[in-house]
């Protein structure tokens, strides 16, 4: 078991919250052997250890797409991050602004755009499916340049859900769902209150709006079954290029001509990512993934990388192995569960002394000081 703030957060976070969104977060698809080994072979790559470097002016600032980070760390779009705090997405967003690094706004919030971009100075990131309902995505588009958010990252590895067990077991779906959420509630009172009863409304923020209409919980499955596309292809992204004028970043890259089609795209950026495991389990994990990718294509664009980032020490390992930035997504949620704002403001600060222990002990003083001769190389 790895030790760290993330699995304390994680165990706060599982006895406060309702098994079904417990489950919905922690969980994986199919097997979930992609999940543990996101962790297992991020944790086993070997820091380099060099002493005697005075290490006095080291830093962990730097740039993405124009834009100042105080380290190279950016909080990943998370489904429904607002039932796991009251409004959720502005307290998340609040925390990445106090600790100077960007908040990504997922599609499926349950606070809209609108209720978030104005509780912060900072733009913010909005991610975005490709979906059937076009007119869907050209009005959040708009929505999203009319509320200032700088960069846009697509995802693109989701054409269709990815079958995760965990979910008909917990109450997520399956049979009987409603009703089992809401004893799971009762049986969770803390939060019961402090979002069931004063976190209201829970639907899609961003759908609603839309539609003109609430998209509730008990819609969220089906809306997205229903509304993936199946037929995506690298077309079907080029009236987007043509309409966002800002950053674009392609999420779910694994594989290196996948990379350099993103380049030829036009793409400013990649996410090296496999959905956290929550996708096609089986597939290598982001840290067996990334290095092939950052030797076809690093240089051409900005190198992002999440799944199974839990530690500063992960950080530097996936910055050495050849991304610019990292995301993360559920070790904020943990901490967001367990104690709102605070907690993910915190958890951004153990990551921050942990980057600032490895890049010292390893002779780095900057991001670009971490590469491949950060690393022992394994027999």
């Amino acid at each position: 078991m790895i030790i760290s703030a993330s699995t304390d957060y994680r165990a706060a976070a599982k006895a406060k919250l309702p098994p079904f969104l417990f489950h919905y977060i922690d969980g994986g698809s199919y097997g979930e052997h992609t999940l543990r080994k996101n962790t297992e072979d991020l944790a086993n790559i070997a820091l380099k250890q060099r002493v005697l470097n005075n290490m006095e002016d080291l830093s962990l600032e730097t740039e993405v797409f124009g834009e100042k980070l105080s380290m190279p760390i950016a909080l990943a779009p998370v489904g429904l991050t607002g039932m796991y705090a009251r409004r959720g997405e502005v307290q998340a967003a609040k925390a990445a602004e106090n600790k100077g690094i960007p908040f990504t706004m997922s599609t499926v919030s349950v606070c809209p755009i609108e209720e978030v971009a104005p509780a912060i100075e900072r733009p913010m990131w909005f991610q975005l499916y490709v979906l059937k309902d076009r007119g869907f995505m050209k009005n959040v588009l708009e929505r999203a340049k009319a509320a200032g958010v700088t960069t846009l990252v697509f995802t693109v590895d989701m054409p269709v859900p990815g079958a995760r067990y965990r979910d008909m077991h917990s109450g997520m779906s399956g049979p009987n769902a409603a009703a089992r959420r809401v004893f799971q509630a009762m049986r969770h009172p803390s939060w019961a209150f402090d979002v069931g009863l004063l976190g209201k409304p829970h639907d899609l923020g961003n759908i609603s709006t839309y539609r003109g209409e609430p998209t509730k919980l008990e819609d969220y499955i089906g809306w997205l079954g229903d509304n993936f596309d199946p037929s995506i292809c690298w077309k079907d992204l080029e009236w987007i290029r043509d309409f966002w004028d800002g950053p674009m970043v392609i999420k779910g890259i694994l594989d290196e001509q996948d990379a350099k089609d993103a380049v030829s795209f036009g793409a400013d950026g990649i996410v090296v990512s496999n959905h956290g495991g929550r996708q096609l389990d089986g597939v290598l994990s982001t840290a067996k993934a990334l290095p092939s990718i950052a030797d076809a294509v690093k240089g051409d664009l900005k190198i992002f990388v999440d799944s199974g980032i839990r530690t500063g020490l992960d950080v530097v390992r996936m910055l050495a192995l050849g991304a610019d930035c990292t995301l993360l997504g559920r070790s904020f949620i943990y901490a967001l569960a367990a104690q709102g704002q605070a907690g993910v403001e915190n958890l951004l600060d153990l990551y921050e002394k942990e980057m600032r222990v490895a890049m010292t002990l390893t002779g780095a003083k900057s991001i670009k000081d971490l590469n491949r001769e950060s690393l022992v190389k394994m027999k």
